[in-house]
């Protein structure tokens, strides 16, 4: 194999691939990058048994051609090269010959022949996506999902397909984040898959504002095809909890508040939390909302802010990290909190979206 290319081009291929990579795997092939020419391109690949990422470049191949080379030390090496344009070769044994300018590295690799096979998703069903929508929606529901491995249907989000309608859902069991969208194109059966947090985030780093991402579908696996980067990744199996029962009716009476002082209020009298004391403390009256926090030990604070509110007075506690995660991530200027006791969930509705967060004991 023998082709060039840019320091640039090289370098975003390694960062698309580099999240999923083990360095501290039992099978050495897995700290790996599989390249290889393919269709006149390059081919990177990297997997980690439970999700692969390719990326294709155009590139001046000049001998086609596969090996796969140790991800850590590949990258570490190009981004020290201070020349932009750079020929590879490789030669007998899997060794790989780095040219760039002056400067020359030799690198041993592993026959490409070892890496594992990523599967293939032929005559599946395809569901054409909008990646400015798909971004929206995982933005607003993947801070919810649980890292407790105990629980691991809920290590993922709950992708839901209806007609036309696409509902993703996650929860740790404390919080709930549930949002629909209506798809141009729909499917005429239910489909519900569990696809893990860490393609969830691999997701959210590939995926932009405009263009369409396709998803297909396997008994067990799902593949996201941005066009030259592709996404492929095992689904949790299992169940997911049903949501529905758990969503209150609406309230009668709302506390409208500015989305921003709310959100710098809650972060100041979250300085003070600790982990025995992690709850913030919020009074609600009539057209006024106190944010507090008192920490043994620590000390307190005490914030006033002006709302929309007529009904009665309350005093709840919420976990403040479960507040910031919303309050940094809905785009409205004025959220609409429903709390109707102590001991009920606070819960924030907008265009389609439901988030509902348990309170927390004060003191």
């Amino acid at each position: 194999m023998k082709f060039k290319i840019t320091k640039e081009a090289l370098l975003n291929s390694i960062d698309t691939l580099q999240n999923i990579i083990n360095t501290k795997t039992s099978l050495p092939i897995l700290s790996n990058i599989l390249i290889e020419t393919y269709q006149g391109k390059l081919r990177f690949t990297a997997t980690d048994l439970n999700i692969g990422i390719t990326c294709v470049v155009p590139v001046d191949i000049q001998e086609p051609g596969a090996v796969t080379i140790p991800a850590r030390r590949f990258g570490g090496i190009i981004r020290e090269l201070s020349e932009e344009k750079i020929e590879i070769t490789t030669k007998k044994n899997h060794l790989m010959v780095i040219d760039a300018g002056m400067c020359q590295f030799k690198i041993m690799g592993l026959p490409a022949e070892d890496f594992p096979k990523l599967p293939e998703m032929k005559d599946k069903e395809v569901l054409q996506l909008e990646q400015g929508v798909l971004k929206e929606m995982l933005r607003l529901t993947s801070f919810a999902v649980s890292f407790d491995e105990t629980r691991y249907i809920l290590n993922g989000i709950l992708f839901k397909f209806l007609d036309n309608t696409l509902t993703l859902v996650a929860t740790d069991a404390k919080r709930l984040a549930v949002i629909e969208k209506k798809l141009p194109q729909g499917i005429n059966k239910e489909l519900q898959v569990i696809i893990p947090i860490k393609t969830i985030q691999e997701l959210n780093r590939n995926l932009k504002d405009e263009g369409m991402v396709s998803m297909i579908m396997g008994a067990n696996q799902v593949l996201f095809d941005f066009g030259d980067i592709t996404i492929i990744s095992r689904l949790i199996e299992g169940e997911f909890p049903s949501y529905q029962q758990v969503i209150p009716p609406e309230a009668a009476q709302k506390i409208k508040a500015s989305r921003d002082p709310l959100l710098l209020a809650v972060r100041r009298a979250a300085l003070l939390s600790t982990p025995d004391y992690q709850a913030i403390k919020m009074e609600v009256f009539k057209e006024k909302l106190v944010v507090s926090k008192s920490t043994p030990d620590v000390g307190e604070s005490r914030e006033e802010l002006a709302v929309s509110y007529a009904g009665k007075e309350m005093v709840i506690g919420f976990n403040p990290n479960f507040l910031i995660d919303l309050l940094k991530n809905i785009t409205e200027e004025t959220i609409e909190l429903e709390i109707t006791g102590s001991e009920s969930p606070g819960v924030i509705r907008s265009k389609g979206y439901v988030y509902i967060v348990l309170p927390m004991r004060l003191g």
